[in-house]
């Protein structure tokens, strides 16, 4: 979409004035609601809406051979769909570059947290492990899609529940067990984007916000006794981020890690 520029003028105007157009404070997030279980085929699913983006995301799980680094540890597929549904500025057809670099930003969340224990994902070393492929779709777009996927992925994954897999037939059976991932609670990491918009630092950004923002960070935090401990980090857009803006930015996140990792954490794990 394009803002006009008198709208972007008063965008930033108001953000001076440590307001936005919907009523929120510049770090404020929407409301989030999540539901869980929409889909009967797959092993874990949800639907992650924050305000009017609305994203849904599944797990299904299949049988692979392991990669000759990792013989005794399962494996993790992330994609995600940005379609025409969702927003008339997305193409239609194969992922663009979009829809691939947000799957990748939730992908190395996802993995280099630690949250999923890849060792107990094993079936039979350096012959058969687990392959976790997480499904994201876009439904609706209106900002913060990045955030909205990132943490429709968690929820997803942490109500997922092994198929049943016939070791003599090798096909996993449709049915399901009790038996949920491996997720390690403690290693869980969520996304926060950052959008700078004229002069201000805004979370949560809405569509028209990300339009005329200068540049957007995305951040996977986890946390370290009380504190955010970073473990992936994607830019996006044009502009360039200067030594002050990045430490204006990481005062931000710190100062409102422990909020958010709270009211994430009982979104994730109830």
């Amino acid at each position: 979409m394009s803002v006009a520029k008198l709208q972007a003028e008063r965008i930033i105007e108001y953000l001076k004035q440590g307001k936005r157009f919907d009523g929120r404070t510049p770090t404020e997030f929407r409301d989030i609601s999540v539901q869980t279980n929409i889909s009967e085929n797959a092993e874990g699913s949800c639907a992650v809406k924050v305000g009017k983006t609305e994203v849904y995301a599944g797990v299904k799980m299949s049988v692979i051979e392991p990669y000759a680094d990792g013989p005794d540890k399962g494996t993790l597929s992330v994609t995600l769909e940005l379609g025409a549904m969702a927003d008339d500025d997305f193409d239609l057809g194969a992922p663009g570059i979009e829809a691939i670099e947000m799957a990748r930003v939730i992908d190395r969340g996802v993995r280099e947290s630690g949250v999923i224990d890849w060792e107990k994902l094993c079936i039979k070393s350096g012959e058969k492990v687990w392959q976790i492929n997480l499904d994201i779709y876009a439904i609706n777009n209106d900002g913060n899609l990045f955030d909205a996927a990132a943490l429709a992925a968690l929820v997803a994954l942490s109500n997922a529940r092994f198929p049943v897999y016939n070791a003599k037939t090798n096909k996993i059976e449709h049915k399901f067990t009790d038996k949920k991932l491996p997720l390690i609670k403690e290693n869980m990491s969520f996304n926060l984007t950052v959008h700078k918009v004229g002069d201000q630092f805004v979370l949560d950004a809405s569509l028209e916000e990300e339009d005329i923002s200068d540049y957007r960070l995305s951040i996977a935090l986890a946390d370290n006794k009380g504190e955010p401990r970073i473990t992936a980090m994607q830019k996006g857009k044009s502009g360039a981020i200067s030594e002050s803006d990045m430490e204006k930015i990481l005062n931000l996140v710190e100062s409102n890690f422990k909020e958010l990792n709270k009211k994430v954490t009982k979104i994730v794990w109830g």
